[in-house]
């Protein structure tokens, strides 16, 4: 298993393993609630690989994890209540982190935050961040074993959801 960062000649690769996922997961419709297309979308993968934030999972030439980290914050995160104070620029956010089904409950979620982590590191940022559904309690518990500490919820609406709870969490980077 090794982790690259995702090119955009991967793209088809990577939005055939999403649709995969999103089908293929158990827990998908009542945890996560992504619908492709809705989210993620084709334009958010293709905006990620522009920018060098999709990060590939692989065994062997197979996708078996992918997430996006971008170096940083969108306004959508200014209203949470931060253990740092940091402007946007200033840390990572993990978007759109998956395991294929076939390799779920073997620890290769947290093998792709613990990434999330390092490169963040390896930038120089203050602290990771992310959000997940109010929805997705193993995500929560996932985060909060690997050291993520809750940071309060919003209410906020996508379109795979409409309006619903969004709980976020932050890793300090002690710098």
């Amino acid at each position: 298993m090794n982790f690259r960062r995702a090119k955009e000649t991967d793209f088809d690769r990577i939005t055939a393993f999403y649709r995969y996922a999103i089908e293929h997961s158990p827990g998908m419709a009542e945890n996560v609630r992504w619908v492709y297309g809705q989210h993620p979308t084709d334009a958010m993968i293709l905006g990620y690989l522009s920018q060098g934030a999709m990060v590939l999972l692989e065994d062997e030439h197979s996708i078996i994890g992918a997430m996006a980290v971008t170096m940083s914050q969108g306004e959508d995160y200014h209203a949470t209540r931060w253990g740092v104070d940091a402007a946007d620029d200033e840390v990572a956010v993990v978007h759109i982190l998956c395991v294929h089904p076939d390799y779920q409950k073997q620890g290769l979620g947290k093998k792709l935050v613990q990434e999330s982590i390092l490169l963040a590191r390896s930038a120089q940022k203050k602290a990771v961040r992310l959000d997940a559904l109010s929805s997705n309690t193993p995500a929560h518990r996932m985060y909060q074993a690997l050291g993520f500490i809750y940071r309060g919820k919003q209410h906020l609406y996508a379109d795979n959801t409409g309006w619903t709870d969004f709980l976020f969490f932050e890793y300090l980077l002690n710098m």
